[in-house]
Order: C-alpha cells, then sequence, then structure tokens
C-alpha cells in the first residue's frame, strides 16, 4: 500500500500518471485481431466457443465477448486462486464505445452540482487529501450468467465470469456531498462519466442512488484497486463503488455528480435494467405487462471453482472440493456441497471473512458414490438467512440469476 500511497501523492504529476493509464488509440481496435486461442464455455442457449486475447492494455488472458465497447470476462480458473480477483484479469464492462484512450489528470475534474449550497468542481489533488477509506466489495454484473437463461435471452452472453472482488480504495462519497451542502429536500444523486455515446440522440449513461444510500457512508469514489492504481479500462481515474448493489451503479471515469430534488427520470433509471417486481424477479417466457423496478441488490451465489466444467477425474472414494461464495448485499453464513445432483448435502470448511461485501472460500472434503458422469453443486446461505434456490429464474433481460449451479465432470 506504501506504493500506492506515493503514485496517488503524486496525482498532479500528469508524466507519470499519463505513463500507466494511457493506452494508444489503435490499441482497442487491434485487440480483436490478437485473441490467442478459443475457449469452449458450455452454454446451452448458442455457440459457446470464445476468443480469448490479452491484447486490451492492462489486462492478462481474458475471454473476449465484444469489442466495441470492450466485454472482458475472467476465466473461472482465476477464482480459484485468491477471493481477490487480480486487477489484470478483473471483468470489463462497458455501455458505450466512445472511451477515452488517456486521461489528462490535471485537467480532470469532478463536478458537484444540483441542490447543492456550494457547488464543486474537485481535481484528483483536492480529492486525494480527503479521509480515506478501503473496502472489499465484489462488483457483478446485472446480467453475469446470461448465457445459461432458458429459453435464451438478448443480451451480452456472459457465462459466470462477469464478477470480480477487489479492496477499493478511495474516499466516502459523504464526505464529498458533505463539503457541497446538500440542500433539504434532496431526493436522489445521479452520477455521469467521460464514456460517450456513439449513435445521435443516444442516452448519456448515468444513474442515481437515493440521497440516503448515497450518503450510508459505505458508497465511495475509488482510485485504487486492490493496492494499486485502478485500471483504465475498470474505470480510471475515479469510479462510484456501491456495495453490495449490481455493477450498473457502479459507475466508471466518475466526473458528474449531480444531486437531485425529484426522483431521477432518465433513460438509465426509469427504463433500463429494470427486473419484475416478483419474487426472485421471476416471470413465465413471453409474460407481457408486468410491473418492473430498477435492478439494485445482489443476492447470494456460489460456485464450484476447482473443478472445471467437463473435467475427467480417476475416482476415487472421496475427493476435495473448493469454490467461492457471495452472500450479496450482505455476508456469507455458510455453504454446502453436493456430488449426487442435490440429493445428498454436506457442510464446507468457510475461508476466512474478509467483509460482508467480499468473496469468501469455502472447502470440503466430499465422498463419491459411482463413476461416470457426476453433477457438482454448492448452495449459499447468507446472514441473512436466504439461501439460493434450486430453480432457475427467468426474465427478458436476463438479470440476476442466483439458483444453485451446476458443474458436470466425469469420473473415470
Amino acid at each position: 500500500m506504501d506504493s500506492l500511497d506515493m503514485k496517488l501523492a503524486q496525482a498532479t504529476n500528469r508524466r507519470r500518471f499519463l505513463s500507466e493509464a494511457a493506452i494508444g488509440s489503435g490499441a482497442l481496435i487491434a485487440a480483436p485481431a490478437l485473441a490467442q486461442s478459443m475457449v469452449d464455455l458450455h452454454l446451452p442457449g448458442g455457440p459457446s466457443e470464445r476468443p480469448m486475447t490479452n491484447a486490451f492494455p492492462g489486462k492478462g488472458n481474458m475471454i473476449l465477448q465484444r469489442i466495441h465497447p470492450p466485454l472482458l470476462e475472467t476465466p473461472m480458473s482465476v477464482f480459484n486462486g485468491d477471493v481477490f480477483t487480480p486487477n489484470d484479469q478483473f471483468f470489463v464492462r462497458w455501455h458505450w464505445a466512445d472511451i477515452p484512450t488517456a486521461i489528462d489528470v490535471e485537467a480532470f475534474r469532478i463536478k458537484v452540482y444540483g441542490a447543492v449550497t456550494r457547488p464543486l468542481s474537485i481535481s484528483l489533488a483536492q480529492l486525494l487529501k480527503l479521509p480515506r477509506v478501503e473496502l472489499a466489495a465484489i462488483n457483478q454484473c446485472s446480467g453475469n450468467s446470461r448465457a445459461l437463461f432458458q429459453p435464451p435471452v438478448a443480451g451480452a452472453q456472459w457465462r459466470h465470469g462477469a464478477m470480480g472482488n477487489a479492496k477499493w480504495l478511495g474516499v466516502r462519497l459523504r464526505d464529498v456531498l458533505d463539503i457541497a451542502g446538500v440542500k433539504p429536500g434532496a431526493v436522489a444523486v445521479r452520477f455521469g462519466a467521460l464514456d460517450q455515446p456513439v449513435v445521435a440522440g443516444g442516452p448519456d449513461f448515468a444513474k442515481s442512488l437515493s440521497i440516503d444510500h448515497a450518503r450510508d457512508g459505505e458508497v465511495m469514489l475509488a482510485f485504487g484497486m486492490n493496492g494499486k492504481q485502478m485500471p483504465l479500462l475498470n474505470g480510471f481515474p475515479v469510479r462510484l463503488i456501491v456495495p453490495g448493489w449490481y455493477s450498473t451503479y457502479w459507475v466508471k471515469m466518475l466526473n458528474d455528480i449531480e444531486v437531485l430534488a425529484a426522483p431521477d427520470d432518465g433513460y438509465w433509471m426509469a427504463k433500463a435494467y429494470k427486473v419484475p417486481a416478483t419474487p426472485g424477479a421471476n416471470v413465465r417466457p413471453g409474460q407481457k405487462d408486468f410491473p418492473t423496478v430498477p435492478i439494485n441488490k445482489m443476492i447470494p451465489r456460489s460456485w464450484v471453482t476447482s473443478l472445471d466444467e467437463g473435467q475427467a477425474i480417476a475416482f476415487d472414494r472421496s475427493i476435495p472440493l473448493g469454490g467461492i461464495a457471495m452472500g450479496g448485499d450482505c455476508g456469507v453464513a455458510k455453504v454446502d456441497v453436493s456430488t449426487d445432483n442435490g440429493k445428498t448435502w454436506y457442510k464446507t470448511t468457510l475461508g476466512p471473512d474478509h467483509g460482508k461485501y467480499s468473496f469468501r472460500r469455502w472447502d470440503a472434503q466430499v465422498p463419491l458414490t459411482h463413476a461416470g458422469p457426476t453433477k457438482l453443486m454448492s448452495r449459499c446461505w447468507n446472514t441473512a438467512g436466504i439461501a439460493q434456490p434450486m430453480t432457475p429464474i427467468w426474465n427478458p433481460g436476463g438479470f440476476m440469476r442466483g439458483n444453485i449451479e451446476t458443474t458436470n465432470i466425469v469420473v473415470g
């Protein structure tokens, strides 16, 4: 952390920041031609193969889902390492393809305006002088695992790798809002960014939180990620962190904070990222005219990571099994696993607790009952007593999948 503090303290040194943050204007365009190999994601609803690439600046080997805007998925093998996802393999998701390829940190400002008594224009140097906080939190795309919805739905066809866990370093949004002085009667805070629409009339990406949520002391403006400077593709120089909520709210390259005296009626809140206002956000395929609400809190999930989908192993009376779990908007209470398609469940041992918004490692020694195709399952309970259901949900957005996932292996 000392080296990061040194870099952040030198934020006004433009050359030092740009040497790490800038990406050549041709780098993103050239990326697809540099795909290294193909990977089979074992998707039920369509083509399963995706290119692997390490051509994107600041990124290692990633699953290439889309080029413009860049959508890079984290390979599941990465999650079998540390519970904190390496920055260079942390997933990437942008809504618009017009993304700055360099940031002039001396000129960069975050505007704070609207229903405030003291409008602000905050430089990075000023931001870095505020009291700092660090928080472990999972950033998960609303459509993570969308490719497993049956029948299929439109949108980015992620498997499980549109997520990552990091230690985020930054300042409390509440502290910034207090400096600006929120006026009585303010109801929401809207956040905008440097990326721009690529079509005429396209809605500029912006998300909002209620005023109470924005001021809860956990929502933060982050500039550090896992003890290092945040990669440009993950939001450098500043991104919003909304612990326990889906990543649509985690605005990258944040430069605009508007305090609102009325609810946000913009496209990205009023129309996009809406889920059915039903238990589990679940509706029947083809069902219409159901009420909707903006997607918000995450739900418990867990995965087997020590064995890959389709992997063949030798028969043994028992095998070690490991994986990760998340509680959603609260902590992980316990994880059970099954090796017989959910007929029998076994307790696991949980790894260190890095905070209620973090991944938590689980491990177990489990029996194998037979040779041949075998279904491995894990089931998480969070600290609110909510458990993963066995049956998948369905909605037309492909959002909020959270059922018990199955890893199919072959025992020889």
